[in-house]
């Protein structure tokens, strides 16, 4: 009896199920490491030591400050508006910050579904659409303090996930 292509597919069925899954130590410690990694690369810019992370700068309060209460969702949330905020500046300085927030977003979801936790992605901010006129107008000062509270955020962050944040 010969074994068509229905067999072969049958035989292989069991083997997706063999494969193991990422280890959910392994996917906390590359958050923390990507995270150290962020703080390391906006401690590069030097004009980012300039401003406290706690200082209010009038006109420039839709840069999110820190949260008393970290939960996997106020993170995500927090660096989305953070990356909206990156993305919208034309300094090169924060082009591949940006990007390490859009892989730290997608290490925290994973974070969440091994919590089950049901952590919809952040889409954008509606806070932030009507303030082209205020980026436009202080840009470099929108930069410092945007990256100086980002780090401060990253930080706390950092301390959240050793004490396992709730969804």
């Amino acid at each position: 009896m010969r074994c068509g292509p229905l067999c072969r597919l049958l035989w292989l069925w069991p083997c997706p199920s063999c494969v193991p899954a990422v280890p959910m130590r392994k996917v906390q410690d590359d958050t923390k490491t990507l995270i150290k990694t962020i703080v390391t690369r906006i401690s590069d810019i030097s004009h980012t030591q300039s401003v406290s992370s706690r200082q209010r700068v009038v006109g420039l309060d839709f840069i999110p400050g820190l949260h008393p209460n970290l939960s996997l969702s106020t993170m995500d949330q927090t660096l989305a508006i953070y990356q909206q905020i990156l993305a919208s500046l034309p300094s090169r300085n924060v082009i591949q910050i940006a990007n390490d927030l859009e892989n730290l977003r997608d290490l925290l979801h994973l974070l969440a579904s091994s919590k089950s936790c049901p952590l919809p992605r952040a889409s954008g901010l509606e806070t932030l659409e009507g303030l082209g006129g205020v980026l436009e107008a202080s840009l470099y000062s929108t930069e410092v303090v945007a990256l100086s509270r980002l780090q401060g955020f990253l930080q706390a962050m950092l301390q959240q996930l050793d004490l396992g944040p709730g969804c």
